[in-house]
């Protein structure tokens, strides 16, 4: 079946949507991280009690990624994103008026399986994008998702402060019913090629991680990205206030300085629209090793630690839009699946970068912990340079002669 074929004039005005609809959807899962001293004292448990919160949110995240995001290849993909939308907002709104702490810990849990919508949206708008424009068109689409992670905790802290922490659930879930809202009558149908039952759709996710080399790579790729982006951002709080005195006001700040990395989604998605794929992959990885080396050396100067988040943020949205234009052509039926098997590698990534950050700090201070995180990117670079001296090698062979994908 012919994929579906968007007007660009109809594309224009879908994809800055589809970019809103995705960093609302994702901020979710973070506005919860500054909050848990006042949601500690509102339910009368311990911070760390209080933590759970976090904890179970992203366990619910991974839980849709493995149970609905698939099925963005088997369902109508408006029907979808609308329903899923609407459990979003059903849940953010128990967890604004949650009575209690267990109930409020349930409702997080469902906040979090439902927050996947965006990446039932990512591969739909691969899908509704031209072939010469799908790498820009992700690349905008992922920079609002970034701005969504990046953005949540200080507009959370800030309203918070001037309201109390029950207002950015509710505030979110009015958004989540709006945003389905205008997506059902915005967005164009995309009924999938597919027909299959749920329980081959799920099964079929390991088929394609068996059989296709290409996602391997790309997703090993990026979880070594995210594990060092996570790296950074799980430490560099505590770095900020022990070494520079920072108040919670101004690490809310500091954290915006990683904005500056969603401008490279959409350039580098239309490098990679332009044949340069496997180039912005290598350039990314050594420069997210470079971001952190810099991170490390130079943490008791300020602007080098802003400098190395600055270029870190910007390296991995470059190699995530590459990877995700990568393996969106491999099959162009099997794209929720192949971005289930991505993002999933990529959150398992993500999480050991957090947990080994956390060890690493208390033992052995800032400097081991951006150093340990800049070998991350680097064992992917020796990866990617082994990899593309073969490809090279084999290309110029006669016999056999084949594009390395990445």
């Amino acid at each position: 079946m012919p994929e579906r074929r968007v007007p660009d004039a109809a594309l224009r005005r879908i994809v800055p949507l589809l970019a809103l609809a995705s960093g609302l959807a994702v901020a979710n899962l973070y506005y919860a991280q500054p909050l848990l001293v006042p949601i500690a004292k509102s339910f009368q448990v311990s911070t760390g009690t209080a933590a759970n919160v976090i904890t179970l949110t992203q366990l619910g995240y991974a839980a849709g990624l493995v149970l609905l995001v698939p099925l963005g290849d088997l369902v109508e993909n408006r029907r979808l994103i609308t329903r899923i939308l609407l459990g979003t907002a059903a849940a953010l709104a128990a967890t604004a008026f949650a009575p209690s702490f267990g109930l409020f810990l349930a409702a997080s849990l469902v906040v979090g399986l439902t927050s996947v919508v965006v990446q039932v949206v990512v591969p739909l708008a691969a899908n509704l994008a031209p072939a010469h424009m799908r790498g820009q068109v992700v690349g905008q689409v992922t920079s609002g998702l970034l701005l969504g992670i990046l953005l949540a905790r200080t507009v959370s802290s800030l309203l918070a402060a001037v309201v109390n922490w029950r207002a950015i659930y509710l505030l979110s879930a009015v958004l989540m019913l709006s945003l389905s809202l205008l997506l059902r009558r915005l967005l164009p149908t995309h009924t999938p090629a597919m027909s299959s039952s749920y329980g081959s759709l799920l099964r079929s996710v390991g088929g394609l991680i068996r059989t296709e080399p290409l996602l391997r790579r790309r997703s090993g790729y990026q979880a070594l990205m995210f594990g060092a982006f996570s790296v950074y951002w799980s430490s560099v709080a505590l770095e900020l206030v022990h070494t520079h005195h920072m108040s919670q006001a101004g690490i809310g700040i500091f954290a915006l300085v990683g904005a500056a990395g969603a401008a490279a989604a959409p350039v580098v998605g239309r490098l990679a629209d332009r044949g340069h794929g496997v180039a912005t992959t290598g350039i990314g990885l050594a420069l997210a090793a470079l971001a952190l080396v810099i991170a490390a050396v130079g943490h008791h100067q300020l602007v080098l630690l802003a400098l190395g988040a600055i270029l870190l943020d910007f390296a991995m949205q470059g190699t995530q839009v590459t990877g995700m234009r990568a393996i969106y052509n491999i099959q162009p039926a099997a794209r929720s699946r192949m971005n289930t098997a991505y993002i999933a590698t990529t959150f398992v990534g993500g999480t050991s970068g957090s947990a080994l950050s956390a060890g690493l700090y208390g033992a052995y201070g800032w400097t081991t912990t951006a150093l340990v995180g800049a070998a991350l990117p680097t064992v992917g670079l020796v990866g990617w340079s082994v990899r593309t001296v073969r490809t090279a090698r084999t290309a110029r062979s006669p016999r056999t002669a084949r594009p390395a994908g990445g």
